[in-house]
């Protein structure tokens, strides 16, 4: 294991012949102790394997994939590493981070903030695109073989991940993601208060504005129930579906009949984005 950053081990479970492992660490990028979990496939313990990288919703953190999305068994078919951070900061003891289930902790939403003084602390871009992937490629038997995915407010975060660093994944899928945060009230309470008042400033963050200027374009899968509560007022998949469209961006948008918001519907479908994603790595 690499000495360039301390890793302390949580916990360790053996599941699906390979090893669910979480560790703590100082990150840099957010000037806090941070946690996440690695699922490493029996093929890991005789050579380096490719990584998915999942992003989770708001208020949740890495535990709940790996509890609740039945996952690991296809991982470990696949022999495909997947890492998963956690949501935010925490403990940071920010005013008002713990006021809210959609701001604060457990809802970094993935921007790196410019306001105070949320700016010390919630870089969570960086964190998720620089940082983790350069500790797990430097402790773990990873090659740099990348795909990401999401869910929710995490689904917004692989989107946009993906999109601004298209030569460091092979495919993006997402679960009901926050498709056009600009134009609904969870994305604009955080891009407001991470990013300003100036909307020209969360253009960046917002994967149905970053299609418009994608040069390259990875293979894209994203999966909606047709009975998610926040399907209209918050998730929008219509605006990403229009800009894919515009710009010929290679989406399938699957609307899933009578599925909700939960990890049931995760659950049901995670399956189909794994081997999406291994297809696209050429696994």
């Amino acid at each position: 294991m690499s000495n360039s950053i301390a890793l302390e081990l949580v916990s360790a479970n053996k599941t699906a012949g390979g090893w669910l492992k979480r560790y703590r660490h100082r990150s840099g990028s957010l000037n806090c102790d941070m946690v996440f979990a690695i699922y490493l496939p029996p093929q890991a313990e005789e050579q380096s394997v490719p990584a998915v990288y999942w992003l989770s919703g708001l208020t949740c953190t890495d535990e709940n994939f790996s509890q609740k999305a039945g996952a690991f068994r296809v991982a470990a078919e696949l022999g495909v590493a997947v890492i998963c951070p956690d949501t935010s900061p925490r403990g940071c003891n920010l005013p008002g981070e713990d006021d809210s289930y959609d701001f604060g902790s457990g809802a970094g939403f993935y921007v790196n903030a410019t306001q105070e003084p949320w700016s010390r602390h919630y870089r969570m871009y960086d964190y998720v695109s620089e940082e983790l992937p350069s500790i797990v490629e430097a402790n773990f038997p990873l090659t740099e073989q990348r795909a990401i995915s999401g869910h929710s407010m995490g689904g917004h975060g692989a989107l946009v991940v993906g999109l601004r660093n298209p030569e460091r994944y092979s495919s993006i899928t997402a679960f009901s993601p926050i498709s056009n945060p600009m134009n609904c009230p969870w994305g604009q309470k955080a891009l407001g208060n991470y990013l300003g008042d100036n909307r020209d400033d969360w253009k960046p963050w917002d994967a149905s504005q970053l299609i418009d200027r994608a040069e390259v374009k990875l293979p894209l899968l994203v999966d909606q129930g047709t009975e998610d509560e926040f399907l209209h007022e918050q998730l929008k998949p219509e605006a990403l579906q229009q800009a894919c469209a515009v710009n010929e961006y290679p989406l399938v948008l699957r609307m899933q009949p009578g599925y909700d918001h939960s990890y049931y519907f995760i659950a049901s479908f995670i399956e189909d984005h794994l081997r999406f994603h291994a297809q696209h790595m050429g696994l």
